[in-house]
């Protein structure tokens, strides 16, 4: 046993006054007291003058790809060991920014399933290669459906569920990596989504659609499933406005919804012009520049605060630079910045997510019967949401990270 105390601790739901003190055996937290508990004879104790959090989640990550531009496609045609060194790679960088759980949303081959519980790193949920239809947004990965029969779809569901994945994904619209699909529309009818969710949860998973569409939005929130990533609402003659009715029905039925932000901006104007496709889009919004486009995002979570839709923190890393493998924490400071209160924003990357991820009751919280999976950085977060970017410990299941080596991987 060993105890970890902080003079500021958030417990994944709200700040604890005074600070607070874990006691972890065996893995798992067995105590949580307040920071002046005296702990028993013989076990050992860590102080810190900074705040004690849950491990962070990423609930949108491609472990496959290597934060570069095209990266996620090159891991369509890279052999099975070149995977896994991404993968690797990437699981490091999260565990040396705070991350202890990540929720994987698009390899290839089911790679990441023979990392989901690897000892000293961050814990994967596994969606293995998202369904697509033949051609369509990610077809890259190996995920396209062999026809677009309702036995076709379940089959697709089944395949995945005997191979063990932990979610099922699905892109109900076109996306940005795939200049070909189609992001205005969608991929699946409504129909086609209720099969497919219906077959997830008969196998007992949570299904999750990439939409970002506002058609493919309505179409997913129909089927009922039970996240939609992105949620960036396009349509003809779309503003930055997203439509309140879908708000209203997300917020009705409990749907988690992901915006995929964290972004790091200030490599926006590195980036390269962005390519005809993407940049008739931003026209849409009447924006001509990512910082501009960012800005509209941050507008949209301002919407979704207000509409009291459950928001859960993902980055899609692993996409872009500016998507680095454990961005996850700006996306804490980006709630705030929309009108959020500094704990909700980082429930939303910890026991919200936890649930969001099937691991509620599980990880996300300093609570009782939990695993250890804690974050010690310095400052007070609860004023200093910034604070969350220079982590000093992490505990992962009860093991102290080598974050030295976990850092190597950042230079």
């Amino acid at each position: 046993m060993f105890a970890v105390r902080a003079v500021h601790a958030f417990d994944g739901e709200r700040f604890l006054p005074g600070g607070a003190t874990v006691l972890v055996e065996a893995g798992r937290i067995v105590a949580v007291e307040p920071f002046d508990y005296v702990v028993p004879t013989g076990v050992g104790v860590e102080e810190h003058w900074g705040t004690l959090l849950p491990g962070l989640i990423d609930c949108h990550t491609h472990l496959v790809a290597d934060c570069t531009m095209g990266g996620l496609e090159r891991a369509g045609v890279m052999t099975g060991e070149e995977v896994d060194a991404v993968v690797l790679a990437s699981l490091r960088a999260h565990l040396a920014s705070g991350v202890t759980t990540v929720r994987d949303l698009g390899d290839v081959g089911y790679r990441t399933l023979a990392f989901r519980e690897v000892p000293g790193l961050p814990r994967v949920v596994v969606a293995g290669p998202p369904i697509t239809i033949p051609a369509g947004h990610c077809h890259f990965l190996g995920g396209a459906v062999r026809g677009t029969t309702e036995s076709d779809l379940r089959a697709a569901v089944v395949e995945r569920a005997e191979r063990g994945v932990d979610v099922v994904k699905v892109m109900a619209s076109g996306g940005f990596a795939t200049p070909d699909s189609d992001q205005l529309g969608a991929q699946f009818t409504a129909d086609q989504l209720s099969a497919l969710t219906d077959e997830a949860h008969r196998a007992g998973l949570p299904l999750v659609a990439h939409a970002h569409s506002l058609l493919a939005m309505e179409y997913a929130l129909s089927a009922g499933v039970d996240g939609i990533e992105h949620f960036t609402g396009l349509a003809v003659g779309m503003d930055a406005h997203l439509d309140d009715q879908v708000l209203a029905d997300a917020a009705r039925r409990g749907t988690f919804v992901d915006l995929t932000m964290g972004n790091d901006r200030s490599l926006h104007a590195l980036m390269p012009a962005p390519p005809p496709h993407l940049a008739a889009l931003m026209a849409g919004f009447g924006v001509s520049t990512f910082d501009e486009l960012y800005a509209r995002r941050i507008t949209q979570l301002g919407q979704l605060r207000e509409h009291g839709v459950r928001i859960v923190s993902g980055v899609d890393s692993g996409m872009a630079p500016a998507k680095k493998h454990g961005n996850v924490w700006r996306t804490v400071g980006e709630m705030v910045e929309a009108g959020y209160d500094t704990a909700a924003a980082l429930a939303a990357a910890t026991s919200v997510a936890a649930e969001a991820c099937s691991l509620g009751g599980v990880t996300g919280r300093l609570a009782t019967d939990h695993v250890a999976d804690l974050l010690l950085v310095d400052g007070d977060v609860s004023t200093e949401p910034a604070a969350l970017s220079q982590p000093r410990e992490v505990v992962v299941r009860g093991q102290r990270a080598d974050l030295a080596r976990a850092l190597e991987v950042l230079r």
